[in-house]
């Protein structure tokens, strides 16, 4: 019959599986932020009885597993990297090698448990889905499946780039490239950065084809893997939030300035393109820096966050308090929101070309954003630039 192997815990997180003669738990538990795999040879693993089996480690984030009779498979993510560990039941284990400096993983679960397949599927900025079957004792990996794109697809035309800039504080804040081989870096070709950093979603370096109609005309793709995102970690999630929440915002910066100095781009030559949480990194860098960017495309975008924090009319606003703060009975809450909203910070300085989009029936991101900010914005601007 069923069983609850650990009652719930405020804060404490767990999923698990039998491994043949133990249990083995995927948890945050003692501190573990970016999780580790712990085992258990109970009947019932209720958290007294599990011992550390993979130890957790700062940065490396263990983001599920699987398992099968000879072997253990766990998707981890390091650096914005997505990796696939197979672990023998001796211990050894090893990385399933790829030669791209940008990609994305995912593990596809299966039906055999007494097998020595796997599935997994790779992807890249340059590279549509590919599904392979992995022969975790041989090593051997068999395509089965490739992404049809209609329009037909070369990745050979293209190259994706990993760099790493450094922030205020020193944290190195990875980007991921993705251009045509040939694209000269002098500043010259058209770059366009875009970035999310929120609710601990990780902007994943995966295939695009709407990416590619700006790259076939000789712009650059970047990605910003900014804190407040999961990408290098749940910790890198917990550095963007609340009370941490500007490092979002000064993580997109230097991401934009690196790029600059690389000669991937240059400032005045950049466009900045977000949506939702990710249009209130476009509000907060357009009132930081209006000179990097020449222009800036906010979707749906969350500029008017104290008021909407502030508005329990709104069935969202009670859940968002844990990611921004609650500014109606935190008055350090109301100060930082109030210090970083795109629409209350907006002041007299030449801002570049905006487009903002708004939804009608947006269930998250009100119309009347969008509508504000843009007025706002058109009032206080002190440039001819197009809002």
């Amino acid at each position: 019959p069923p069983f609850v192997a650990e009652p719930r815990q405020v804060g404490v997180k767990y999923d698990l599986d039998h491994w043949t003669d133990r249990w083995v738990i995927r948890t945050n538990a003692d501190d573990a932020v970016d999780f580790k795999l712990s085992t258990s040879g109970a009947e019932i693993p209720a958290r007294s009885t599990w011992t550390d089996f993979v130890p957790h480690e700062p940065g490396r984030y263990i983001t599920g597993f699987a398992a099968f009779a000879g072997h253990l498979v766990r998707a981890e993510r390091v650096n914005a990297s997505d990796r696939i560990i197979v672990m023998a039941r001796d211990g050894e284990d090893h990385e399933i090698a790829f030669e791209e400096e940008a990609y994305a993983l995912s593990l596809e679960g299966g039906y055999e448990y007494d097998t020595t397949l796997t599935r997994f599927v790779y992807q890249s900025p340059t590279t549509p889905r590919q599904w392979f079957d992995y022969d975790m004792t041989s090593r051997e990996r068999t395509l089965r499946k490739t992404q049809e794109i209609p329009s037909g697809h070369d990745p050979a035309r293209y190259v994706a780039r990993r760099l790493y800039a450094t922030a205020k504080d020193g944290a190195q804040v990875p980007v991921t490239v993705l251009m045509l081989k040939d694209t000269p870096l002098d500043g010259s070709a058209p770059l366009l950065l875009y970035g999310y950093g929120s609710y601990g979603h990780a902007m994943e370096p995966s295939f695009s084809i709407r990416n590619l109609s700006l790259v076939d005309r000789g712009w650059i793709w970047a990605v910003a893997h900014v804190r407040g995102g999961s990408d290098k970690g749940w910790g890198w999630f917990l550095d963007g939030r609340k009370e941490k929440k500007t490092n979002t915002f000064t993580d997109f910066i230097a991401c934009a300035e690196h790029l600059s100095e690389q000669g991937y781009g240059k400032a005045g030559r950049m466009v900045a393109y977000g949506g939702s949480a990710g249009g209130m990194l476009m509000g907060a860098v357009v009132n930081l820096r209006p000179d990097l960017w020449s222009g800036i495309i906010a979707a749906v975008p969350f500029v008017d966050v104290l008021n909407t924090m502030s508005d329990t009319s709104l069935p969202l606003t009670p859940p968002e308090w844990p990611e921004w703060g609650n500014p109606i009975e935190d008055p350090e809450a109301y100060d930082r929101i109030a210090s970083y909203s795109p629409y209350d910070q907006v002041s007299a300085q030449a801002y570049p070309p905006v487009l903002a989009t708004g939804g009608l029936s947006d269930p998250r991101v009100t119309y009347w954003e969008p509508e504000k900010w843009v007025a706002k914005l058109r009032q206080y601007s002190t440039g001819q630039a197009p809002i």
